[in-house]
């Protein structure tokens, strides 16, 4: 391997792990607010637990998103020095309102764990709302940064030197707007299905803190579910704006590796030496129709740009076929989803943490969202290449003379293997082992288990 392959290995290795937890600092204050909302409406215990525990929870992922985010902060100086000095000046301010943003929410997470007693009730859940507006202003910052790579403005290039720099038309460049919407309802519904997933599971199981797990369900799926039922539709504006912008990139992305009338491909290998395919399916001129509304309208396909500005084809079309596969099904699910609700409305059929089918299908699906989001960056990121910058700088230009990069991604590997284990076992240890806190009788409701073989609820006596 290269030095470039090595220093793109581990950005690529400390992204795919720092995600997950910006992602989950974006979804699981959301999910701690609405359970502590419920209970001052309510004064419900068990959902005073569930904000409890939740915080908890937020806390330990939290720590850890901090750890890797600053080693990706110095990574980024490190491994990519040519970049940050010609784009530091540009994406300086989200960058900078990212730091703000996280220590605004590092602040106020303190709050809340620490002040359930010593603030009014209201004051506290105002914490916790300060606390989910500042975690995902911190993603759509953060976003901002990644969406001028693709989309730079906001500068002028005077022999080889960015000169006449405007901030805030860098940050809130032509793909901004597509990025953080669509980023920021893959944290709602990949988080909305993993926490509902865990609950599913023990519901399915028989556990005896049935009304604990169904409110937390209830209030994951309130989050997950119009998140993944909204998704298709931002993925819809940002291949519009790929389309737009990138037009190669959205050809691997499709797999379109000819320019003309694009089919839409379903699967299939790309051979980047005889750009054809092998095992596709394809659905003529239905890209074309998508993009254009005329089955016959001329995409730009792969072939359109010279080989060495081409993205690795069959990394970037393998991982947006995962990334709508997952996205598909988490929507159908949804719809199913809303569709029970509505008929539980009108009196018809059980709730839906009483179906062991929906149960058994959201525990199949709880990381089809993480699986989403990984493979979603890998097709932002590698699509991109040979590009740091499109159009504006080469990958290749932008990384460290340094020798020996190998032995520096050896080192971070490990780091990350003994992180993810410490956070396993934080997990394990303060939340799942500890159990659920009995709830005080006649403050809540404990339904009579399910049915083994028939899955059907018996009707709670008044």
């Amino acid at each position: 391997m290269s030095d470039l392959l090595f220093a793109r290995s581990q950005m690529a290795m400390s992204l795919a792990f720092h995600i997950i937890f910006a992602v989950v600092g974006i979804g699981m204050p959301a999910l701690m607010v609405i359970a502590e909302w419920r209970w001052l409406r309510t004064r419900d215990a068990v959902m005073l637990e569930l904000a409890k525990r939740w915080a908890k929870g937020t806390s330990i992922l939290f720590a850890v998103g901090a750890v890797s985010g600053t080693v990706l902060s110095f990574e980024l100086g490190l491994l990519w020095p040519t970049f940050m000095e010609h784009a530091g000046a540009v994406i300086g301010m989200p960058f900078s309102l990212e730091g703000f943003a996280f220590f605004t929410e590092a602040i106020f997470l303190g709050i809340y764990l620490y002040a359930w007693k010593r603030i009014p009730p209201r004051a506290h859940f105002a914490a916790g709302v300060v606390v989910a507006f500042s975690g995902a202003l911190s993603g759509a910052f953060v976003v901002c940064a990644n969406a001028w790579m693709n989309a730079p403005a906001g500068f002028e290039m005077v022999n080889g030197q960015v000169t006449n720099v405007d901030p805030l038309a860098a940050m809130f460049n032509d793909a901004a707007a597509s990025q953080i919407v669509h980023m920021t309802l893959a944290a709602y519904a990949a988080t909305g299905f993993a926490v509902a997933g865990i609950h599913a599971l023990a519901l399915w199981r028989g556990t005896l803190h049935r009304a604990f797990h169904r409110a937390a369900l209830q209030i994951a799926l309130t989050i997950g579910l119009p998140a993944a039922l909204l998704q298709p539709l931002s993925g819809d504006w940002s291949a519009r704006d790929v389309a737009e912008r990138q037009p190669v990139k959205l050809a691997a992305m499709e797999g379109h590796l000819r320019t003309g009338s694009a089919a839409f491909v379903i699967g299939g290998w790309p051979n980047e030496q005889t750009l054809e395919h092998t095992g596709a399916i394809e659905i003529p001129g239905a890209l074309s129709f998508l993009l254009h509304g005329d089955p016959q309208a001329v995409v730009p396909g792969v072939d359109s740009v010279p080989a060495d500005e081409r993205p690795p084809l069959a990394i970037v079309h393998l991982a947006f076929q995962i990334m709508i596969a997952c996205g598909t099904v988490m929507a159908t699910l949804s719809l199913f989803g809303a569709w029970r609700w509505w008929q539980r409305r009108r009196g018809l059929g059980v709730a839906l943490p009483d179906d062991r089918r929906f149960l058994l299908a959201i525990m199949a699906a709880a990381p089809l969202g993480f699986i989403a989001l990984e493979a979603g960056w890998t097709v932002t990121e590698v699509g991109r290449q040979p590009w740091i910058v499109q159009g504006i700088m080469r990958t290749a230009d932008a990384v460290t003379p340094m020798p020996g990069l190998g032995v520096t991604f050896a080192i971070f590997t490990v780091l990350y293997i003994g992180l993810a284990v410490a956070v396993v076992f934080l997990l394990w240890r303060q939340i799942l082992k500890t159990g659920v806190t009995p709830v005080p009788l006649g403050v809540t409701s404990e339904l009579p288990l399910p049915s083994r073989t028939t899955g059907a609820y018996p009707t709670p006596k008044p």
